[in-house]
């Protein structure tokens, strides 16, 4: 009543204004009777109006409004088209009406989340729950050591197969089919395909509620569902987010338009298309030379590693079959590499020595500079320089995805979801992160660890273990594992960095590990002539090439095939099933023209097969 009266008071201070001044008779009723939930207080403010026209109009809109909805606000009326009077005029009103409109929003998404389907959470009689978000290094490694006689797992992810990236920058020329760097996951964890409840999702997940322990997810693209995009939740009891990172454009005009990223087997594939398309086209007559340079003029931006072995599987390219099939152009062929600073910063100074110039020494043309704009046929440096290509290929690091910064958690200095020293996610209960998309919180002391595939799979090995752990003590459900010790901190230890500069020549960088420094050594000494630089830490030219290839199988091996196998019988099932290394014997054949040993070519080509053998012997007995 007392609001009655006070809309009344406002409407008769009213009168004697015009209509069209500072507001209407009926936009104020209709504001000051916000304060109602209910019709029937506009019919007692209508009581105070003296004028019959003014009532009957009042009236005539009530009428309205009733046949049509009880409730009043401003978002309603505004679409009715009822003219609002200023928001300062009513402060109180405008608050209050504000406040419905956001309530009913909240109603209307609890209650559209409450329809989508999916897993409800686990009942008492099944077994703990894990949802993994990704299907990276880090995702891959902690599904293929998950214990699933204790665990139900599901896996979220926009790809089903996880790709090795170490050799993806080979699929774009040719030199090995997209088929060798693939793993279905189904394949790394066959519960996923075979256990009743355990599941992979094709979908990508858009946002996480940790006091419900649910995720929610949207499938990819397709028109074969009942409804595009096709949402649903899935409830956990533990959560890893693996979901990794998307590559850094530094917010530079025109990036995501035209360039090429190298992280999937799809931008593989695009870049291979575009390259032939480009030699082929350039073979049209009529064509000027400067249009023809520019179409087979190929650009990197990135000295990175991924940067560098593109340049120099690109050039190989060039050198060899584009030379052969391709002989009316062959001339007007370029790669150049575009690095701010200089390129494998984080290698031996020797090492980037002898990079620089085997890749100049390969037709590489190598370029100090930072890229401001890029268009559609040409980029433009900070400096003025226009640098026209046909293909653009940008490699220039990773940062935290759109998914990452949406999730209210607490995030590292460098943006990604920080985690403590035994991969947790402090703030929430049962989350945990790995890999690309986490980093260590600022009050646990210790730096952000770099995105490298190495850093993913040795935290996905150590967070699988404390999995496992926690569950042989009936801790896998949701918020059971609150008094269980949870052992030593995960510790990184950096095997090695290495890099492939083409030619059948690597860069191998070992000074921070302990583990592999050892086997170099004896790979070093117990060949005859096999090191150019006396340091039992470093190794480049035809050696390094053998040593990467032969210790990225190894790994790989190590990391995808079947736990329960001796280590020897998974380097053979590698080789045979996998086909991600293929010394051919051609390749044996140039290892020993390149080499410029004086030894005899059968003698080369023995000590090249013996060192491999040598090697996965080696390293058969480092990863024991």
């Amino acid at each position: 009543m007392a609001w009655s009266r006070l809309a009344g008071n406002s409407l008769r201070h009213s009168l004697n204004t015009s209509l069209t001044g500072r507001g209407s008779v009926v936009d104020r009723v209709l504001y000051q009777s916000a304060f109602h939930n209910q019709i029937y207080s506009l019919h007692h403010c209508n009581s105070y109006l003296r004028n019959v026209n003014e009532r009957s109009q009042v009236n005539l809109w009530l009428n309205s409004l009733i046949s049509e909805k009880s409730l009043i606000n401003q978002e309603k009326t505004q679409k009715r088209g009822i003219s609002m009077s200023p928001n300062h005029q009513f402060p109180v009103a405008e608050k209050a009406i504000d406040y419905d409109i956001q309530k009913d929003s909240e109603q209307e998404d609890k209650k559209a989340v409450q329809k989508f389907p999916g897993l409800g959470p686990t009942k008492s009689d099944q077994k703990p729950r894990i949802v993994v978000l990704g299907s990276g290094w880090g995702a891959c490694r902690f599904l293929k050591g998950v214990d699933t006689n204790i665990y139900d797992v599901v896996c979220i992810s926009p790809r089903n197969h996880m790709v090795f990236t170490p050799l993806l920058a080979s699929t774009c020329v040719g030199t090995l089919e997209f088929r060798s760097v693939v793993e279905p996951v189904n394949r790394i964890q066959t519960a996923l395909a075979k256990e009743p409840n355990s599941y992979f999702f094709l979908a990508k997940c858009t946002g996480l509620d940790a006091d419900k322990h649910e995720v929610f997810c949207e499938t990819v693209s397709g028109n074969e569902l009942p409804h595009e995009p096709y949402k649903f939740r899935v409830a956990y009891d533990k959560l890893v987010i693996a979901s990794g990172a998307v590559p850094l454009t530094f917010n530079i005009d025109g990036v995501k338009e035209h360039a090429i990223f190298l992280r999937e087997v799809h931008h593989a594939q695009e870049i291979r298309r575009k390259l032939l398309s480009n030699l082929m086209l350039s073979e049209n007559p009529g064509l000027s030379d400067e249009e023809r340079k520019r179409l087979l003029h190929c650009v990197v931006i990135g000295g990175g590693p991924t940067g560098v072995e593109f340049s120099g599987e690109l050039s190989d390219f060039i050198m060899k079959d584009v030379r052969e099939r391709y002989s009316h152009v062959k001339d007007h062929v370029n790669v150049t590499l575009i690095e701010a600073n200089e390129i494998l910063s984080s290698f031996d100074v020797r090492l980037r020595q002898y990079a620089t110039r085997h890749l100049k020494k390969s037709g590489v043309q190598l370029v100090r500079g930072v890229v401001k704009e890029v268009h559609p046929k040409k980029l433009l440096l900070s400096d003025g320089t226009e640098v026209p290509y046909g293909l653009l290929v940008w490699s220039t690091g990773v940062g935290p995805s759109p998914f990452v910064n949406s999730l209210n958690l607490p995030k590292s200095p460098q943006g990604r979801i920080g985690v403590d020293q035994w991969l947790r996610v402090p703030s929430v209960e049962d989350v945990f992160a790995l890999g690309d998309c986490a980093g260590y919180l600022e009050e646990t002391g210790k730096q952000t660890l770099p995105a490298l595939a190495q850093v993913a799979e040795r935290e996905g090995k150590y967070l699988v273990g404390l999995f496992n752990m926690i569950g042989k003590q009936n801790g896998g459900k949701a918020y059971a594992a609150k008094d269980i010790p949870l052992g030593d901190p995960f510790v990184y230890r950096h095997l090695g960095s290495m890099a492939s500069v083409g030619r059948y020549k690597a860069l191998v960088d070992l000074r921070q590990s302990k583990v592999c420094s050892p086997i170099l050594l004896y790979f070093v000494l117990r060949i005859p002539k096999i090191g150019r630089v006396k340091d039992s830490h470093i190794m480049l030219g035809w050696k390094g090439y053998v040593f990467c290839r032969a210790y990225q199988l190894v790994y790989l091996a190590v990391c995808l095939l079947d736990a329960s196998r001796e280590l020897e019988e998974q380097v053979l099932c590698g080789c045979q099933l996998g086909h991600h290394l293929r010394l051919r014997q051609r390749q044996f054949e140039d290892l020993v023209a390149y080499s410029g040993d004086d030894r005899s070519e059968d003698d080369s080509a023995s000590a090249s097969a013996w060192s491999v053998g040598a090697l996965l012997k080696c390293c058969s007995f480092a990863w024991r």
